[in-house]
C-alpha cells in the first residue's frame, strides 16, 4: 500500500489532495492544527488513515510530531508540505507578518527538512511543497506573503540539489498555483481555478514525479513574464 503524509490537510487544497490521493489507494497521515477537521476528513475517506494534530508555528514540536507520525506508519514514500497562510497587508502589522513567517517560512522549512532527512535515511522518497506563482514578484499589498513564497520555491530548489547530490531516487516537486478558489483568496481574481481542478493537476504532477509545475498551466507564462518585467512596471499593477 502506498503511504503519504499531507501537512496542512484540514481544508482547501490539503483536504482535496487527501480526497484524490486516497481515491488512488494511498493510506494517508493527515496533519494540521484543527483536529476536528482532520477527524472529519479521515472519516470521509476510503480506508484507514492516521491523524496528527500539529501547529507548524511551533516548529520544533511539529518536527517531533511529523517524525512520530512517520514512525507510526509503515513506509512513507510521499510527504506534501501544504501548510500556508496569507493576508492582504493593508497595514504593516507585525502580528500578521509574524504569523506568515512562522507558518510559510519557519514551519515550511522545519517540515521539509524533517521529511528530507527521513528520505535520505530511507534511501528514496518524494517531497512536495506547495508554493505560489506569487513567488515570482513583489507586491506592496502582500509583501510578506510573496516574499515567503519566494523562500519556499528557492528552498525547494535547494532541496532538489541536495537530492541530486545524494544519488538517491528522491524527487522534490515544487507546485506554484495561481489563484485557487479557497477561503484564503478574496474576491474573484483573474483565472481562478476550482480546488478540484487545481488539485487534479497537482496530483498528476506528483504521480509523474515532476520537478516543478504551475497550476493551472497558463501561470507558467505569467511567471515567465513577471520574471523579466522591471519592478517599476510591476508596481503599476500590484
Amino acid at each position: 500500500m502506498k503511504q503519504g503524509i499531507i501537512v496542512g490537510a484540514s481544508s482547501g487544497i490539503g483536504w482535496e489532495l487527501a480526497v484524490q490521493l486516497a481515491a488512488q489507494g494511498y493510506q494517508l497521515g493527515l496533519m494540521a492544527r484543527r483536529d476536528g477537521c482532520l477527524n472529519k476528513l479521515a472519516a470521509s475517506l476510503p480506508g484507514e488513515h492516521f491523524v496528527q494534530t500539529s501547529d507548524v508555528t511551533n516548529a520544533e514540536q511539529a518536527q517531533e510530531e511529523l517524525t512520530s507520525l512517520i514512525d507510526q506508519m509503515d513506509n512513507v514514500e510521499l510527504v506534501i508540505v501544504n501548510s500556508g497562510v496569507g493576508s492582504h497587508e493593508r497595514l504593516l502589522d507585525w502580528e500578521v507578518q509574524r504569523q506568515m513567517i512562522d507558518v510559510n517560512v519557519r514551519g515550511f522549512a522545519a517540515m521539509s527538512m524533517t521529511a528530507m532527512n527521513y528520505f535520505l535515511k530511507r534511501g528514496a522518497g518524494h517531497l512536495v511543497g506547495v508554493s505560489s506563482a506569487a513567488a515570482h514578484f513583489s507586491s506592496g499589498r502582500t509583501l510578506t506573503y510573496n516574499a515567503s513564497k519566494s523562500f519556499v520555491s528557492d528552498y525547494l530548489n535547494g532541496m532538489r540539489s541536495r537530492a541530486a547530490h545524494s544519488k538517491m531516487p528522491i524527487t522534490v516537486t515544487t507546485i506554484e498555483p495561481g489563484f485557487v478558489k479557497t477561503p484564503m483568496v478574496e474576491g474573484q481574481p483573474l483565472w481562478m481555478a476550482s480546488v478540484e481542478r487545481a488539485v487534479t493537476q497537482m496530483v498528476r504532477a506528483i504521480n509523474n514525479k515532476k520537478n516543478h509545475v504551475f497550476v493551472t498551466r497558463r501561470w507558467r507564462y505569467v511567471a515567465l513574464l513577471l520574471d523579466i518585467m522591471p519592478n517599476a512596471l510591476i508596481r503599476k499593477f500590484v
